[in-house]
Formats: structure tokens, sequence, C-alpha cells
């Protein structure tokens, strides 16, 4: 039982039988068996945050599939090691690539020689003076939050997915999972994952040309090259990319001269196998006036989301918010914490800097009493108020180019019915009224023509995503008024 690595694939053909697939694919298979001359079954992990979250929710499976397979109790020790605690624990998710970096082979940065001038350009769209440019010098990630990696990135059942496709592509960027779509509401960890993909690459493959941007940033970049006439410049710089990294690319919506830039910077990109990831607050079906052209290409790799992270998750991030900055919180603060910000990591974080700051300037002892005391405002401060009719009847008539009077009056145009029953969905989704409050607010009608409008409206966003993202841009506009 000494030779683990005999063992090893049959153990893992039994958890394989136990667990979910994906489960398995993210916890079991980045695991690798060690050497041990006394006997011990020592598994080896990735790092140390990996051990732990193991330890706590997937060891018992593990030492229940060895000890099916041996026929006796089985109890396996978990190790990190140090040197293989940077590399990527998700090989096995790519097969049939190569898994050594390729600054293994060759430390010198490979100058690139067979780069074409102006990659993924048309010749008939040049000038003959952007052949003339210089082949640009490799880019270091300066745009990276260094602090944004995989190590402190807290994973959860709600981001497993994610968190596996981002340390596989960050191995091997281009080979698959081209693009990486991930999307999820705000402050969820999309910048945080996209942002580790770019310093995990860095990091192995310091000769690559790293970029991240946003869409908002892509657009005025475009815009400043072709008020500047350096628009052959502003080609080059992200077409001559090893991996770009675009955030918020819903932003792209209803601008076509940026959509059509993007979509042949897109192909460009591709064609040369150059990594390409993607976030969004929403899928690409969910975001309206997008080019069709462009949201299938969206669609041609792996496309993922993040959710709301649960209560444990929710702790386990606050303890290494706390076990990162050396300081002691009880767990009973923890919990309290993590109970009143459920759907948010910003605020999460932002609730445990208020109080350390309050304990760092008042010297008091953090306790649940003093915890209370400090974030009972910050809690209230930033719950969503409530809706009002009014509010509701603002945004639609504003979005559908229709008067609020127009809303109440008894004109059933087709436009303005279509108005009127979103907005009367929204009312009946976002403001707690009665169908009959609803009904006497919309021109005194009745409630069942309140009802009837909910139940076509929700029956139409469950069978077009783009009406769907269309209706939830009006809800935040209605969240943001608050």
């Amino acid at each position: 039982m000494t030779n683990l690595d005999a063992y090893w694939p049959e153990i893992l053909d039994v958890v394989r039988q136990k667990v979910p697939q994906q489960t398995f694919n993210t916890w079991f298979l980045p695991l690798f068996p060690e050497n041990s001359e006394n006997g011990d079954l020592k598994v080896g992990c990735p790092n140390h945050f990996f051990m732990d979250w193991f330890s706590e929710h997937h060891l018992t499976a593990l030492n229940e599939a060895g000890s099916v397979y041996f026929g006796k109790n089985t109890l396996f020790c978990l190790k990190v090691e140090e040197k293989k605690e940077q590399t990527n624990f998700l090989d096995k998710l790519n097969e049939n690539t190569d898994p050594k970096p390729e600054t293994q082979q060759d430390p010198v940065p490979d100058p690139k020689p067979n780069r074409p001038l102006n990659p993924g350009f048309n010749t008939a769209e040049t000038s003959p003076s952007a052949q003339v440019i210089p082949t640009p010098s490799p880019v270091t990630p300066n745009n990276l939050n260094p602090d944004y990696n995989f190590q402190n990135f807290v994973v959860g059942s709600g981001t497993d997915l994610a968190f596996a496709a981002a340390t596989a592509i960050a191995n091997n960027p281009g080979s698959h999972f081209n693009p990486l779509f991930v999307h999820g509401g705000t402050g969820l960890g999309k910048t945080h994952l996209m942002q580790a993909i770019g310093n995990e690459i860095a990091r192995q493959r310091p000769d690559r040309r790293i970029c991240y941007v946003t869409a908002e940033h892509f657009m005025n970049d475009l815009i400043g090259s072709i008020r500047d006439n350096r628009t052959p410049e502003f080609k080059l710089k992200y077409r001559s990319m090893d991996v770009l990294l675009v955030d918020d690319v819903a932003f792209l919506a209803g601008k076509e001269s940026t959509q059509e830039e993007f979509f042949h910077t897109f192909n460009a990109l591709y064609d040369q196998k150059k990594q390409i990831v993607l976030t969004s607050d929403r899928s690409p079906k969910e975001i309206a006036t997008l080019e069709e052209r462009l949201r299938s290409r969206f669609e041609w790799g792996l496309i993922t989301d993040i959710q709301a992270p649960n209560l444990e998750t929710r702790i386990a991030i606050l303890k290494r918010k706390i076990e990162v900055n050396h300081i002691y919180i009880t767990d009973e603060v923890v919990s309290y914490i993590a109970e009143n910000v459920t759907d948010n990591i910003r605020r999460l974080e932002g609730a445990l800097i208020r109080l350390l700051a309050f304990a760092s300037l008042t010297g008091r002892e953090i306790s649940l009493e003093m915890a209370s005391e400090v974030l009972s405002s910050f809690f209230q401060g930033h719950s969503t108020g409530p809706v009002k009719i009014a509010n509701v009847m603002e945004v639609v008539s504003e979005t559908m180019d229709v008067t609020v009077d127009q809303l109440k009056s008894k004109r059933r145009t087709q436009d303005l019915a279509r108005a009127r029953q979103i907005a009367m969905n929204l009312a009946r989704e976002m403001t707690g009224a009665s169908l009959n409050q609803i009904g006497r607010a919309f021109g005194n009608r009745d409630h069942s023509t309140v009802s009837y409008a909910c139940q076509k409206i929700q029956a139409d966003m469950d069978k077009d995503p783009r009406f769907r993202g269309v209706v939830r841009n009006m809800m935040d506009k209605i969240r943001n008024q608050q």
C-alpha cells in the first residue's frame, strides 16, 4: 500500500462513481499520490486553500473510496508540495495538450520573428503607411491587479466550474475553452477570475502579450484612434495580443461601430489561436442589441456563470480576508456579517473593512455587540428601498419611448399595449402591490387584465432570451433609482 501510484487510478474510479462529474473534475483530478517511506497514504494538493477546502468537504468521500478499494478502513493524509503549489492543478482537463509551459523549454523570450506585421489585417483595408509600423515590444501585464490571483480566490458551489475552466486556460491558453465567457451579477468575482488568468499566464509565460481592458475602454480607445488618425496602431495593438481579457462586454450592446471593430479583432485573435476571455453581467443571449454574428462567436467556446455565494462560501471569503490581514475575529462576528450580506462579495469585504477601521480608530476589541453597532447602518444603507409603481412607470416609459400618461390611458396600439404589459409585470414583481392596486394605477383596469399581462410577459421572457435581457435592463434601472 506504500506505492500509492499503482492504486491511484482505481481509487479515483471508485470516487468517480460516488460524486458528481463536475465535483470529480474540480476537486479529485488535481490530487496526486505522494511517495511514502513509512506506509502512510499521502496525497498531494496544489495549494493550501485547496487542501483546507478538500479536507472539510471531500476528504470523507476519498477515505470511503479507499476503504472500498482496500477492503479495510483507510485514511488519507493531505499534503501541499511547495514546488507544485503554484502550478495549475487542472492539467487533466486538457489531456490532449502539452502541460509543460513553453518557458520551461525555452527560457529566452521568443521574439516571434514570423509574426505578421499587422496580424489579422485585411491588406485591402490598411494603408501603405501602416506597413512601416514597428511590431510592438512584448507587453507586461502592468494593467493587471497582482492581488487578483487563483490562490486568494475562494471557490464555492457557484464558482467551481468557472474556476476550473479559468485555471485550465491559464495553463494552456488558446487550446480549449476559447473564448471563455463568464457571466454573473455585480461583485461576484468575474473580474478577479479574469485577471487571475492573466496573472498566471504572465507568471508561466513572461514573453506573452497580455491585455486586460474594459469594453468601455476599448470603445474609447477606438474613438481616440479615429480622431487622431491612428487606426492602424489601434488594430495592431489589440490584434497582436496573445491573451485578450475584455471586461463587461454587455457595454458593447447598441454600439455598432465598436461592435464592428471588436468583431474583426475577435476573428483575428481566434484564427491565430490566441486566448480570449470575456465577462458580462448576463449571458450572450440576454444582451439586447448585440449583433448576431458577435453573439454567435461569444458562444463558440465555454459559457459559464458565477452565482451569488452561499453562506458557507461567504464565511470562507471573510475568513480568508481575516487570515491575510493577520487579525482575529470571532466566528460569531464572521457569521453575523455573512448572514447580512448575501448577494455581493464587494459589500461583504466592505463590511469587514468598515469594522476593522472602526476598531483601529477606537482601540476597541471586535465583538458581536460592536459589530452590530457599527454595521447596522451599513446594512440598512445598502438595502434596496421600496419600489413604487411610479418608479416602474417612469423607467418603462423612458425605455419604450412612451409617456406615463399613455401607460394610464385607454389607448391600445400594439407598442403601447406591450409597454403597459411590461410595466404591469415589473410592478407586480418589484413593488409587492396587489393586482387591484396595480390595475387602479394603470387607469382603473381590472385585476384580470393585470394578471394576463404578467403571465404574457413572463411567458415571453421564458421563450426569448433577448427580450428577457431588455426587461432585466429595466429592472436594473428601477433598482438604481432607489
